[in-house]
């Protein structure tokens, strides 16, 4: 029983010794394709704002939401980006994360015109390979908060894209045990769909490039 014990404790031990050298990877191979400071983006064609809900808990506004939107709304105001593709959820009619940042662009100045709705962007994965396969962008900035941003790179990285993250530089969320394991979980589970698995997207759709 005790050599049983100490079989499962190297398995354990070996697998999180794995999952730390890969987010290791993940975070080193993408830092320094993420900016906080707006004057050192070049400008592109499309910012790319990947989905999250609008409200937490309760009602609660979450705050992850209404820092990619001023993010992707400054980005546009001072002419960093020209368009905007919301990338989301739309599991239902009581949620969808494309339609409330469409609206919540719309709150803050942003012209519809200029926004482009992606209801497919199931996973982080499916947002960005979208938004070169459906809407046909290469060059494109991705917005998100940081700990999102390194698998958002990497996935972007890995399929030859040249994408560059912006985060909001008055980020005041907090990053929680919980989402700081999730993400944990999360990049790993990236590597596995795109070297192991060769996941795509969920939904395919006609091509239809932005511009």
């Amino acid at each position: 029983m005790k050599d049983y014990y100490q079989f499962i404790s190297l398995v354990i031990g070996s697998l999180l010794l794995l999952m730390l050298v890969i987010n290791f990877w993940i975070v080193i191979s993408t830092s320094d394709q993420i900016y906080d400071d707006v004057s050192l983006i070049s400008h592109q064609k499309v910012g790319l704002v990947l989905g999250t809900s609008r409200y937490a808990s309760k009602g609660v506004k979450n705050e992850f939401f209404e820092e990619r939107i001023d993010a992707a709304s400054r980005l546009f105001k001072i002419g960093k980006i020209s368009h905007i593709l919301v990338s989301g959820d739309n599991r239902s009619v009581y949620y969808n994360e494309p339609r409330d940042m469409l609206n919540a662009l719309k709150e803050r100045g942003i012209p519809e015109e200029v926004i482009t709705l992606d209801y497919a962007g199931l996973r982080t994965l499916d947002s960005v390979v979208r938004c070169h396969q459906v809407f046909g962008q290469s060059q494109f900035i991705i917005v998100s908060q940081q700990f999102h941003l390194y698998r958002a790179l990497f996935i972007a990285n890995h399929y030859g894209l040249k994408a560059t993250g912006y985060l909001s530089s008055e980020s005041g969320s907090k990053f929680t045990f919980k989402i700081s394991l999730r993400e944990f979980i999360a990049r790993p589970l990236a590597l596995f769909d795109l070297y192991i698995w060769n996941r795509q997207p969920k939904f395919s759709q006609d091509y239809a490039p932005i511009g």
